[in-house]
């Protein structure tokens, strides 16, 4: 991982409470990473974690606040791989059809590097066509997807659906990079 530039994107499921560790095993590797997420993932997680355990401020929109503009494209084209994780159904059913309305799917459709995607959401959500037809489209596209775990879900149900742990999503991407 050492010096490998990894984009993490977050999107808004519970699931997203996961991310900061990922990011801090990232950065423990030696990896520069930077973070773009939905509107909807400040609702599970801070921006101040985020760039605090990322090193970088984290990019929501296309302007900060002074009217600096974040380049989707520079943000793309920057990465050696980017992550999503949680990946919800609204984020995968738009990176499956072309729907590009936020600055985590622009970036996603301008971006070269390999793309991992780790879905997570309730167990009935997973298993419905449309869902299953968008996860199946993205892995046509050359996106990677890892399996969702089973276990207890923020429903309280049980049965798969659940983001898989840091640990396992960092040994993929370390699979990915040293491909």
């Amino acid at each position: 991982m050492n010096g490998k530039k990894i984009l993490v994107g977050v999107t808004g499921g519970i699931a997203a409470y996961k991310t900061p560790l990922l990011i801090r095993l990232l950065t423990k590797a030696g990896a520069t990473v930077r973070v773009v997420t939905t509107d909807s993932a400040f609702d599970f997680v801070t921006p101040l974690t985020l760039s605090t355990v990322s090193n970088n401020p984290v990019i929501s929109s296309f302007s900060d606040d002074n009217g600096t503009w974040n380049s989707h494209v520079d943000l793309a084209l920057w990465a050696d791989v980017f992550v999503i994780a949680p990946a919800t159904a609204n984020t995968i059913g738009k990176m499956a059809n072309g729907i590009c309305d936020n600055v985590l799917l622009a970036t996603y459709f301008s971006t070269r590097c390999p793309v991992i995607v780790a879905p997570a959401m309730d167990l009935d959500m997973l298993v419905h066509p449309a869902v299953k037809s968008n996860i199946a489209k993205l892995q046509e596209f050359g996106n990677q997807v890892i399996e969702p775990t089973e276990g207890e879900l923020a429903s309280g149900l049980i049965g798969k659906g659940r983001m898989p742990e840091p640990e396992e999503i960092f040994e993929k991407l370390s699979v990915v990079l040293n491909a």
